[in-house]
């Protein structure tokens, strides 16, 4: 079993740095045909999952600084991406809602993003694809309860 999470956490390591990189964020918003600073979608692409969301635990799912997630939430602000709200659970919080308009930039995200995926799955099984998923789903699912007792 040390083999198979030593293999398993250089595959992770591998796949962060993929993501982390800012070539793949261009490539996908080129991709969806929206302008957008690359910075900024990951955040419009939370809030439309999962919003209303506030700024600190925006930026606790963002893992960022709440002061920057605060300057990029009164951009996507300005851009007419999202709009403020009081928040569901506490009134006196301003969370941050998906407007139409961030939801059509959302969608052309998710098209570019799934034509990216389907390509780099071309050559995969069905059920290697299901398994992935699946197993995926899973471990992430375990990394989120974990670092909720942090």
């Amino acid at each position: 079993m040390k083999k198979e999470i030593r293999e398993l956490r250089e595959a992770m390591l591998d796949l962060a740095g993929v993501l982390n990189r800012p070539q793949p964020d261009s490539a996908l918003i080129e991709a969806a045909g929206v302008d957008l600073d690359r910075a900024l979608f990951p955040l419009l692409v939370r809030i439309d999952r999962l919003g209303p969301l506030g700024i600190v635990e925006l930026a606790e799912l963002a893992g960022r600084d709440h002061s920057t997630v605060s300057r990029q939430i009164a951009k996507l602000e300005g851009l007419g991406l999202v709009a403020r709200c009081p928040s569901p659970e506490d009134g006196r919080v301003r969370a941050a809602i998906i407007t139409d308009q961030g939801r059509a930039m959302t969608a052309a995200l998710d098209a570019a993003r799934q034509k990216i995926i389907q390509a780099l799955l071309a050559d995969w099984e069905t059920e290697d694809v299901r398994n992935l998923s699946r197993l995926l789903r899973k471990f992430a699912d375990g990394a989120m309860e974990w670092v909720k007792t942090l």
